[in-house]
């Protein structure tokens, strides 16, 4: 039975787990802890895809600090792994070290796996106890939790607006409707990002760089998409002479669909798209959005055509408005976030 410790050791062993923050695509994000006689003895998380995983890390720092992992108990965010891929199975390394007793927060979301791993440990004679903050944990990955399950990619929808929902004035200046704390928080959601979407509107205007600005040389930048009718690839690809773009026309929900299935197989697990108002309402309209995130400045900027946060055709009743789930309402500095999921 769990306790009060095993709650502690976890909450450490999801920190350890978000030092990765995008760096770990297509894989999730894993924190482990080594623990004997109430102390922590090793600590370890997955740096990146094809690298050794968090339980791996744990055990290794353990015989750095000068222990024997034999009898110590792991405390690892997912349920280890139990098949061979770039790197061994977990399992196999757990028993071959000797740990007596495995906490684990969530079960591998891939039903080919699930309960696999718990199963092979706990008839190797080791101590299983699971959905130690389960909910924490899963959310950490619920990215990966979709894409393993389905194929397909996380979408966030991020729009910056103003108290009266507007995301430009009539001639498309934007910058800067919210102030550095929130820019801040884009560069948090770029950085988890696998790929980041902008209509071609908003690129004629701003020729946005859509990269991860604040970590110096950034080993995972996200690939830049451009959705548009009218745009040709050479007219985009002097913004971007590297060459990692794409532009592509989404004209109905089919072609959403087609189009993240691919990005699915491509191993991308996180889509952010960040404007402006006809691509938020076509995708919105294509029902392909997970999570909503407005960053809203107190400001009102008026003016009847100035550009909404969402296009698309009118609404002829109320009932037609999307709900959120889950809702958060957070500060960023003097701006407000509204989050949830759809």
């Amino acid at each position: 039975m769990s306790g009060a410790g095993d709650t502690e050791f976890m909450r450490e062993a999801l920190s350890l787990a978000l030092e990765a923050w995008g760096m770990t695509n297509p894989n999730p994000m894993v924190g482990a802890l080594a623990v004997r006689d109430g102390k922590i003895i090793g600590r370890g998380y997955h740096h990146k895809s094809g690298l050794p995983h968090a339980e791996i890390e744990a055990l290794n720092d353990v015989r750095r600090n000068g222990f024997d992992p034999s009898g110590a108990e792991l405390y690892v965010t997912l349920e280890p792994c139990s098949t061979h891929g770039r790197t061994g199975a977990c399992t196999e390394a757990v028993m071959k070290a000797g740990i007596r007793r495995v906490v684990i927060g969530a079960l591998d979301p891939n039903p080919a796996h699930a309960g696999r791993g718990i199963e092979i440990l706990r008839a190797a004679g080791i101590e299983v106890e699971t959905g130690v903050l389960e909910a924490e944990c899963a959310e950490v990955n619920r990215s990966f939790f979709k894409w393993i399950t389905t194929g397909r990619p996380f979408v966030t929808l991020k729009l910056a607006t103003t108290l009266d929902g507007r995301i430009a004035t009539a001639s498309g200046c934007s910058k800067w409707i919210t102030g550095e704390a929130a820019r801040s928080r884009v560069q948090k959601l770029r950085r988890l990002a696998d790929a980041i979407m902008v209509g071609g509107g908003t690129w004629r205007v701003d020729k946005p760089s859509l990269t991860v600005r604040d970590a110096e040389d950034w080993p995972c930048q996200p690939l830049r998409v451009v959705v548009s009718k009218s745009l040709k690839r050479d007219e985009v690809a002097e913004c971007y002479p590297d060459g990692r773009f794409e532009v592509v026309s989404l004209p109905d929900k089919p072609a959403w669909d087609k189009f993240l299935s691919d990005l699915g197989r491509r191993g991308m697990v996180n889509i952010l798209i960040e404007g402006g108002g006809e691509l938020a309402a076509s995708a919105l309209a294509a029902k392909i959005v997970d999570y909503v995130e407005f960053h809203v400045a107190a400001r009102i900027l008026g003016g009847r055509d100035s550009r909404p946060a969402v296009g698309g055709a009118s609404p002829e009743t109320l009932a037609s408005a999307l709900e959120l789930k889950n809702i958060r309402v957070e500060r960023l500095g003097e701006d407000i976030m509204i989050a949830g999921d759809l």
